[in-house]
């Protein structure tokens, strides 16, 4: 039986120097997978790009799968971060459909900007969905936000069973991330419109699932004016 690929950081530094040094390989790494792309990338390149020594490197870091790893978990923190400020400042609430889209646009374009300034972003989104060591965390973070979500939207779409809304709330989430690669990929004039498109299914959705639960559709002090 194959031994388990070794994932975590083997310390973490805690004097100046050494969080610099830890800071640099990190970086270093982000911007070589922006060149060069995860199947080319080496813990020997990042050493010669950061102008560092091999132990240096493997002091902290014992394979590229490890250093990848520290790279989808801070770029999966920003993103979930993003998120739950959004949900702690009304979430998707609003009276209008139009105006539940347009808060969860704001969101989504704010994902967008903060993941294209994330050096190595596309390259690591790749990675996590493709290299099976990985997995975990993409989707770590996917259950996360869509936990959250479910229970802010649970207050606006009673109706819904909450076993729904939650699969709802995955499946969601899972097409933001598939929206936000696509916009970092092809990027172009579509961006914009893909992303709003994107916002439209996930709020008229909810919509759908509300009208075939039985909701209340036309609720006081809320039209579906789409604007």
């Amino acid at each position: 039986m194959d031994k388990p690929l070794p994932l975590s950081t083997k310390k973490r530094p805690r004097q100046s120097r050494s969080q610099e040094t830890f800071e640099l390989i990190v970086e270093t790494a982000g911007r070589l997978l922006d060149e060069v792309g995860f199947e080319q990338l080496t813990t020997n390149l990042v050493c010669e790009r950061a102008g560092l020594t091999p132990p240096a490197l493997y002091r902290y870091f014992p394979n590229k799968y490890a250093l990848l790893r520290e790279l989808g978990d801070r770029i999966m923190q920003l993103q979930d971060e993003a998120v739950f400020r959004w949900i702690d400042a009304g979430g998707p609430a609003g009276d209008t459909t139009a105006e539940q889209i347009r808060r969860l646009l704001t969101l989504q374009t704010e994902i967008i900007e903060l993941t294209r300034n994330f050096p190595g972003n596309i390259a690591i989104m790749r990675a996590l969905r493709a290299a099976p060591p990985l997995h975990d965390l993409r989707i770590a973070s996917r259950d996360a936000v869509a936990q959250r979500l479910s229970i802010v939207l649970a207050r606006t779409f009673p109706s819904i069973p909450a076993e729904t809304l939650r699969v709802h709330t995955k499946l969601s989430t899972e097409l933001m991330y598939a929206a936000t690669e696509m916009v970092l990929e092809e990027g172009g004039p579509d961006a914009a419109l893909l992303t709003e498109e994107a916002c439209r299914v996930f709020v008229v959705a909810l919509e759908t699932l509300e009208a075939a639960h039985g909701g209340q559709g036309e609720r006081p002090g809320r039209s579906r004016a789409r604007g």
